[in-house]
């Protein structure tokens, strides 16, 4: 198995996450949250405010495996595009399912 580099992993973690811990704890509580895909997105969602808690040297390799998962996630998400109008940006699965996984395409 390939030793994961921890800096660029963060790096990457901490540019495809832009909800503050607070942000997406508030979020993960709404009901459109909830509704908005399986259970995955919202484990991952409750994950991130686990590590993004914790001090940098005291993350875990499985940490930083859930990190590089979590970047993988945004950027294919993202490739993807979403709704063409921003109207229909705000309310779409395609952007709760991101938020769920700690990145608000409107931000």
């Amino acid at each position: 198995m390939a030793e994961i580099d921890h800096d660029q992993v963060w790096k990457e973690f901490s540019e495809a996450v832009n909800m503050t811990p607070s942000e997406l704890e508030k979020w993960l509580k709404t009901e459109e949250s909830k509704d908005s895909g399986t259970g995955v997105g919202h484990d991952s969602g409750e994950r991130i405010v686990a590590i993004k808690h914790k001090k940098k040297a005291d993350l875990t390799d499985d940490d930083y495996a859930h990190m590089q998962k979590v970047v993988g996630y945004v950027h294919r998400h993202l490739a993807q595009g979403g709704p063409d109008e921003k109207k229909d940006k705000d309310d779409s699965t395609w952007r709760y399912s991101l938020m769920n996984w700690g990145h608000d395409p409107l931000k």
